[in-house]
């Protein structure tokens, strides 16, 4: 394997060194390197971002089952549960499904700009994968939309030196069932990894069963001495029953969890995902081109809208796209580096919706969906998107101790929409649960554009060796998604049907303006990282539900504002021992909010917590055995807009058990909520009162490993 190979191995392999943000539980020295603050290695300590990350050691310790298991590591992230491995997510922003935050897996976006989904974690591999690195704010100027809120890159594991295979199975409560095989090889110039994930779960409550298969093939080979080419396929198949963690009423909540209202929701998924990266380097310059497809679909029948517009709906996107980037160093010149670069998303995709006639028992907020027929297409159109968005990123040291970047990136989005259904609102006669007709807007054929430039700037400043200062300011911005422009909400009549669709396709980008400084280094075995940041949003897109007649319209609503601090710290002591630590506090407020449903001016918006911390400890009596401790405590917060009422937050503490029964034979266990804490996994309101999404009981699953 020559040396840019190994070289790329390496970078791969530094970067998914960190963990708990700041550090791994095997060393307490300050992690070295990060891939995706800059698309490729560069120094922490000369990094001027909020970048955390948990290393693919720490993602085959602990074996997640569902991303809320493993993301609150990094300081600052946490990830809820919907259903299945579905997920909300929060970062520097509340629990939310809107598109603020950017999925990729090695640098490339999951999904198309224009087709986001908040779930793409779950079109990932994510126990078999090498790392994940997250970077917590905006990160626009070099990855373009969707990066408001924070960036997650989940790192493909590289290719083992010589042969190997791991056979591991996991049984738990449940009916929780999964295969893991992995292998490689490297042989002379070409080195390869083969990854494969078969799930299997009844749920924990009552039609909540789902299945998933997961592959991942990478394929490394070395062009003569100064080229490399990385492949990589990727592929999810997931089909379960979801609830939407079906909200309960809080007797069903504190006495018959098990419960699901909306039975009849389901979600098929399938993800596939084919890179191709070159990368030569000569000299002081490298040359990266990266061409891609990814194809995407998934038939849904969405629990969350059953109550106010009962669908089922088949969205598809392909993408073509490629990622391509010039770097050139000047090291005689005050270390400078620049990086000039372009991407370009080619993204055909489809909509068709029906509307449905459901069969329900009970009145909300506790009615239960049974059965359901179609009653009309509503929604039928072709739309695609395309980006071009060229971008460059420069760096310089005026002295040894100071490093400042810059950077700018100009997107040039658009859409080509038509509509098969064009022309009048589409009417769904009344029908049980439903006392009014429901009418359905449609966008015309049309074109819509976006243009926007993004800056960002920062600067790294070595206090000591072992001690570095870090502040930045970045702009963020969200383009509004195919399913905001053109597929409006639900009307009680004709003209308000109309006024939804015209005020979807005038929908305008989410903007973002971010400052933040940090601290990190180490005090003797302390490693630590501290920010402090303060984000402010504007015209975010929202769906604003009315609490009576539960219909939404999707708008671009006002100003809010993101403050908090965030701190990571890890330290060995007594020789087998280890603790760390990830907690922040933050303050989630509307500067400028006005709705249909009032004025909250001044308010905490929901599902925003003020509080979210992870403390492990961790014994390690030998190599490769670990037995730890977590405690999870997530704070309260408000469960609507006007902050009448409120979600208490809840601890909860796991348990979890590596250990090596011989050279090639090991044994690992989970417990989670150790104490069997009833508590949500998300938390609202509905018509006008509390109701609340019960979170995983007590619950144990073991596993077994065979290496050869």
């Amino acid at each position: 394997m020559n040396h840019l190979v190994q070289h790329a191995i390496a970078g791969a392999s530094l970067s998914a060194l960190l963990c708990s943000g700041i550090a791994t539980a095997q060393t307490a020295t300050l992690p070295e390197v990060t891939v995706t603050g800059t698309r490729e290695k560069a120094l922490l300590n000369e990094t001027p971002a909020a970048v955390g990350a948990i290393s693919g050691d720490t993602l085959r310790q602990d074996r997640p089952n569902h991303p809320t298991q493993i993301m609150s590591q990094i300081p600052g992230v946490a990830v809820a549960v919907t259903n299945g491995e579905g997920h909300t997510t929060a970062i520097r922003q509340p629990f939310t499904t809107n598109p603020v935050y950017l999925f990729l897996e090695d640098g490339i976006p999951i999904r198309s700009t224009g087709f986001f989904n908040h779930n793409a974690l779950y079109e990932i591999n994510i126990p078999q994968s090498g790392g994940i690195e997250v970077i917590r704010g905006p990160g626009t100027a070099l990855y373009g939309s969707d990066a408001i809120g924070g960036v997650i890159n989940v790192l493909t594991r590289t290719p083992p030196k010589q042969g190997e295979f791991t056979l591991g199975g996991d049984i738990g409560g449940h009916g929780w069932a999964r295969l893991l095989l992995s292998g490689g090889n490297t042989v002379g110039d070409n080195a390869w990894r083969a990854d494969l994930n078969i799930t299997h779960t009844d749920g924990w409550r009552d039609a909540t069963k789902y299945d998933r298969q997961s592959g991942t093939f990478r394929w490394d080979r070395a062009l003569g001495s100064d080229a490399v080419l990385k492949t990589v396929l990727s592929f999810s198949n997931i089909d379960q029953q979801t609830g939407a963690n079906s909200p309960l009423t809080l007797a069903d909540y504190t006495n018959n969890p098990t419960r699901n209202y909306l039975p009849i929701a389901y979600r098929k998924v399938e993800a596939f995902r084919l890179s191709t990266s070159y990368e030569k380097e000569w000299g002081d310059t490298l040359l990266s081109i990266t061409p891609y497809v990814r194809n995407n679909s998934m038939e849904l029948l969405a629990s969350f809208t059953l109550n106010s517009d009962p669908t089922v709906s088949l969205s598809e996107n392909r993408s073509y796209g490629v990622l391509a980037k010039w770097r050139r160093d000047f090291p005689q010149f005050m270390r400078a580096r620049l990086i000039v670069g372009a991407d370009v998303d080619v993204s055909p995709g489809a909509r068709a919706e029906d509307s449905l006639n459901v069969s329900v028992t009970g009145a909300a907020p506790s009615r239960v969906f049974n059965a359901y027929t179609i009653a009309r297409r509503v929604y039928d159109y072709d739309v695609t998107f395309k980006g071009v968005s060229p971008y460059v990123h420069g760096e310089i040291s005026p002295s040894e101790r100071l490093r400042v970047t810059s950077g700018v990136r100009f997107d040039h989005l658009s859409y080509a929409f038509e509509n098969r259904l064009a022309g009048a609102p589409l009417l769904v006669p009344a029908g049980a649960p439903f006392p009014a007709a429901r009418f359905y807007g449609q966008v015309n054929n049309t074109d819509v554009t976006f243009r926007h430039t993004s800056p960002k700037l920062g600067a790294t400043y070595a206090i000591a060796s072992d001690m570095h200062l870090f502040a930045g300011y970045t702009h963020g911005f969200r383009a509004p998604s195919e399913g905001n422009l053109f597929r409006p909400s639900v009307g009680a009549n004709a003209a308000a049907a109309n006024a939804s669709a015209a005020t979807s396709a005038a929908l305008k980008p989410i903007k973002a303006d971010q400052l933040e400084i940090g601290l990190r280094g180490n005090a003797g075995m302390l490693n630590y990282d501290v920010v402090v940041y303060d984000l402010t949003k504007r015209d975010d897109i929202v769906s604003q539900r009315d609490p009576i007649t539960t219909l939404t319209t999707t708008v671009n609503a006002g100003k809010t504002r993101h403050r908090g601090i965030e701190i990571g710290a890890g330290m060995p002591f007594a020789n087998t021992w280890r603790f760390d630590t990830a907690l922040s506090y933050a303050k989630h407020t509307y500067e400028d909010w006005v709705t249909n449903a009032g004025i909250f001016t001044g308010k905490e918006i929901e599902s925003a917590p003020r509080v979210m911390t992870n403390t492990r400890l961790t014994w390690q009596p030998k190599k490769d055995a670990r037995v730890q401790l977590e405690w999870v405590k997530l704070g309260g917060y408000w469960l609507d807009a006007a902050n009448t009422q409120k979600y208490g937050g809840h601890d909860l503490f796991n348990v979890r058990l590596n250990w090596p029964l011989t050279k090639d034979v090991s044994i690992n266990s989970s417990l989670y909520n150790l104490t069997d804490r009833r508590h949500a996994d998300s938390a609202q309101l509905s018509s006008g009162l509390p109701v609340l999404s019960p979170g995983l009981p007590r619950t144990l699953y073991a596993g077994l490993d065979l290496k050869w």
